[in-house]
C-alpha cells in the first residue's frame, strides 16, 4: 500500500492506494453507525466485502443502493439517501461510506455535507476516474438541468481508500473515461507526466497493475498539492478544470448520460488546446500531442454538433464565469495552465477546429 496525505491542517486525511484495500478494517476511520451508499452495479460486486470490513472496524451498518449513471445525480436520488439516513435514525456521529464511482462519491459526499448540517464520510472509489480525481479534494454536488454540479458543497472526506483491484471489473469504456482525468492532470500541471503517459498508455489500457498504481498516485499527488494550496478554488485549483467548461456543456447538451463525464472532458481538452493556440499561448505541435494522446486512450476528440449559441448558453452557467463572462482554463505550455476570458469568435473557431 502507498499512502499520501492531503494537507489541510486539522482536516487533513490520507489517500491509501493499493490492491485489496477495501477489505482492511484498519483503513476505515469509523465511529457509531456507518451508512454505505453505493449503486446497483457496484453493490453486487463489493458491498458485502465493504460491509464486512466496516463491521470489523466496529460500526453498525446500514446501506442504500441508488441507480447507476449520471442521471441519478439529482434531488430525487439525494432524497432517497436522506430517507434511508432518517428512517435508520442516524445521528451526527454517523459516517457515510461512498462506495462507487464519481456519481456515488459526489452524491454521498453532498448528503454527508448537508445531513444534520454535516457528518463525516469516507471515499471508497471503484472507478479510475474517481480514484484519480473526484474522490480527492472535497468537491461534492448534484446536477441541475441547467448545469452539472451546480448545487453542492466543499466537504472533505475523512479518508480515501483507492483499491486498484476494483478496476479489474471496470468496463473498458469506463476505464478509458478515467484516463481522461489522468491526461488532464498531466497537460494542466506536469509535462513530465504527459511524457510518461505517452510511453505507457498501452500498459494502462491493458490494466497493467504497476502502471495503474503509478497513474493513480501521480494524479493524486498533483491534485493533493493543488487542494492544499487552494481548497475552495479561488485561484490555482481552477486549473484542475482544464477541459471541463466544454465537457460540462457537452454533458448538459446531451442529457447527462450518452457521453460519460471522462469522454466529454476528453473532447473538451482538445477544444481547450485549440483555443489555447488561437489565444497565442500554446504551440500547435503541443495541441497536436494532446489530441493524439486523447485518441490513443480511445477517447473522443470531436465534440457533438451544437449551434454556437447553444455552446455559449451552456458555458454561461459555468462556475468559473465572472461578471457575465466565461473564463477558460487554457495552456501556456504542456503542464502550465492559466485562467482567462476569451473572445467568443475564438471559442467558436476552436470548437470548429476540434470538430475537424
Amino acid at each position: 500500500m502507498e499512502s499520501l496525505r492531503v494537507a489541510l491542517a486539522e482536516r487533513s486525511y490520507p489517500i491509501n492506494i493499493g490492491a485489496g484495500l477495501i477489505d482492511r478494517a484498519d483503513l476505515y476511520p469509523l465511529r457509531g453507525t456507518a451508512a454505505i451508499v453505493t449503486n446497483d452495479v457496484v453493490a453486487p460486486l463489493y458491498l458485502a466485502r465493504v460491509r464486512k470490513a466496516v463491521e470489523a472496524a466496529g460500526a453498525r451498518v446500514v446501506d442504500v443502493t441508488v441507480p447507476d449513471g449520471e442521471q441519478a445525480k439529482g434531488f430525487e436520488t439525494l432524497n432517497r439517501v436522506f430517507d434511508r439516513l432518517l428512517t435508520s435514525r442516524l445521528g451526527r456521529d454517523a459516517v457515510i461510506v461512498a462506495l462507487g464511482g464519481g456519481v456515488v462519491g459526489d452524491l454521498a459526499g453532498f448528503a454527508a455535507a448537508t445531513y444534520q448540517r454535516g457528518i463525516d464520510f469516507i471515499q471508497v472509489p471503484t472507478t479510475l476516474l474517481a480514484q484519480v480525481d473526484s474522490s480527492v479534494g472535497g468537491k461534492t454536488a448534484i446536477n441541475h438541468p441547467l448545469g452539472k454540479n451546480m448545487i453542492g458543497a466543499f466537504h472533505q472526506p475523512r479518508a480515501v481508500i483507492s483499491d486498484v483491484q476494483t478496476l479489474d471489473t471496470l468496463p473498458d469504456r469506463e476505464l478509458r473515461a478515467g484516463l481522461a482525468e489522468v491526461i488532464k492532470h498531466g497537460v494542466a500541471l506536469d509535462a513530465a507526466f504527459v511524457e510518461w503517459l505517452e510511453r505507457n498508455m498501452d500498459k494502462l489500457l491493458a490494466r497493467d497493475r504497476d502502471a495503474l498504481i503509478y497513474a493513480v498516485r501521480r494524479s493524486c499527488e498533483l491534485k493533493a498539492a493543488i487542494v492544499a494550496a487552494d481548497e475552495r478554488e479561488s485561484s490555482v485549483r481552477a486549473y484542475l478544470n482544464y477541459g471541463h467548461t466544454f465537457g460540462h456543456a457537452i454533458e448538459a447538451a446531451t442529457g447527462f448520460g450518452p457521453w460519460l463525464h471522462g469522454e466529454a472532458v476528453a473532447s473538451g481538452m482538445v477544444i481547450a488546446a485549440e483555443l489555447s493556440v488561437r489565444a497565442q499561448l500554446l504551440k500547435p505541435a503541443d495541441a497536436a500531442r494532446i489530441r493524439a494522446l486523447v485518441a490513443r486512450a480511445g477517447l473522443p476528440v470531436r465534440p457533438p454538433a451544437l449551434a454556437a449559441d447553444r455552446w455559449h448558453e451552456l458555458m454561461s452557467h459555468d462556475k468559473k464565469a465572472a461578471a457575465g463572462r466565461t473564463r477558460f482554463i487554457l495552456l501556456e505550455a504542456l503542464g502550465r495552465a492559466r485562467q482567462m476570458p476569451v473572445e467568443p469568435a475564438l471559442v467558436e473557431a476552436a470548437i470548429g477546429a476540434a470538430a475537424q
